[in-house]
């Protein structure tokens, strides 16, 4: 428990150390910048990087054309124009089911299929609406 405590001390202890990052160049050894870092400016520079670089990111896709390559992600206009022709489209296919299960009657009659137990109104069997929105 002991050694624990004490690399745990040592770490936080170690994050305040100063260190000298030194550029030099090679021909003449002649220093050209030096920075004075610890490990917890790294961090915070490297941590800072990364939200900048994230935020940028989803910023570009979220606020340019960029959003309309991702699958799921439509226009509102173009959303609700699709739901529009899904229900227009549904009523067209109930329509034309109804007409080919009436068109079938007058066959029969003509046909003299006809049968008097058959009830002599024609029952539509309406198919169940499917109110999604995806």
């Amino acid at each position: 428990m002991a050694k624990k405590r004490d690399n745990r001390g040592r770490i936080i202890g170690q994050i305040g150390n100063r260190y000298r990052l030194v550029i030099m160049n090679d021909n003449t050894y002649e220093e050209v910048t030096s920075f004075k870092l610890s490990r917890m400016s790294v961090y915070v520079a490297l941590s800072t990087l990364f939200v900048l670089l994230v935020t940028i990111t989803v910023a570009t896709v979220v606020f340019t054309p960029l959003r309309y390559y991702i699958p799921g992600y439509g226009d509102l206009k173009q959303r609700r124009e699709f739901i529009k022709l899904k229900m227009r489209t549904d009523s067209l296919e109930t329509a034309i089911n109804a007409r080919d299960q009436y068109l079938d009657n007058i066959k029969q009659v003509i046909n003299g299929e006809f049968s008097a137990s058959k009830l002599d109104t024609t029952t539509i069997k309406m198919p169940k609406v499917d109110n999604s929105t995806y």
